[in-house]
């Protein structure tokens, strides 16, 4: 299994063709408490960079996109009714949605995990 990161803090953990999505840490920080999660519906194709989920918080509303392109298999269901899970664990069982990856070279241009801590070091 390996984790990817965006420059817009979300996050993709690959296991196979079958990637897991959601935003960092460093992203639910800055958002602040979270009180509502819009995942996208299973069967819906995205490309990479494309407006995917929405997450608001008491500070503000920001869309999540999908750091690859495919196809969505399944949204986390507990965060309609937990979005706090969000803030809990972002980089867990705060996972927002899973999708069958359509093209795999997509993952070259992402940051692993220690440039993505640099990178965050420095913002």
């Amino acid at each position: 299994m390996s984790r990817y990161y965006t420059e817009d803090h979300e996050w993709v953990e690959v296991e196979g063709d079958i990637g897991t999505v959601g935003i960092s840490e460093y992203a639910q920080g800055q958002l602040g408490d979270i009180v509502f999660v819009e995942t996208p519906e299973e069967g819906r194709d995205v490309t990479k960079g494309d407006e995917a989920a929405v997450v608001e918080s008491v500070k503000a509303a920001s869309d999540v996109y999908s750091p690859v392109s495919g196809t969505v298999i399944e949204g986390n269901a507990a965060l309609a009714d937990t979005p706090e899970l969000v803030n809990e664990d972002a980089e867990g069982d705060g996972w927002f949605f899973k999708l069958t990856l359509s093209d795999t070279s997509e993952l070259d241009g992402l940051m692993n995990e220690s440039a993505y801590a640099e990178f965050v070091s420095k913002l």
